[in-house]
């Protein structure tokens, strides 16, 4: 069983401790810098937001892009779902 221990992360030049284990660690850091990268887009188009809007607009942005790739997903497993199918009455005509 792994221990949480603390990791330091930087939002908008902010440091922040979050607690994970080692295994979780490479993750974090990497939407840790991924999130950072979402509010400096937030904070450059908008010169005059505060913190919590530029929080808002960066958790809208990452949301719409998650949702955009879960519909992608589901739509391409749709599809491969189907060429199975197909494939499989093909297989099952060809040994009939």
């Amino acid at each position: 069983m792994s221990t949480s221990e603390p990791v330091a992360i930087n939002i908008l030049d902010r440091e922040v401790l979050i607690a994970c284990t080692a295994e979780e660690r490479p993750n974090l850091l990497e939407a840790a810098r991924y999130l950072d990268g979402k509010m400096r887009d937030m904070r450059t188009n908008s010169r005059n937001a505060t913190l919590d809007r530029i929080a808002i607009l960066a958790a809208l942005n990452i949301s719409h892009e998650l949702l955009n790739e879960r519909r992608l997903g589901s739509k391409d497993a749709t599809q491969l779902a189907e060429k199975l199918q197909a494939l499989n009455a093909k297989l099952e005509r060809a040994f009939a």
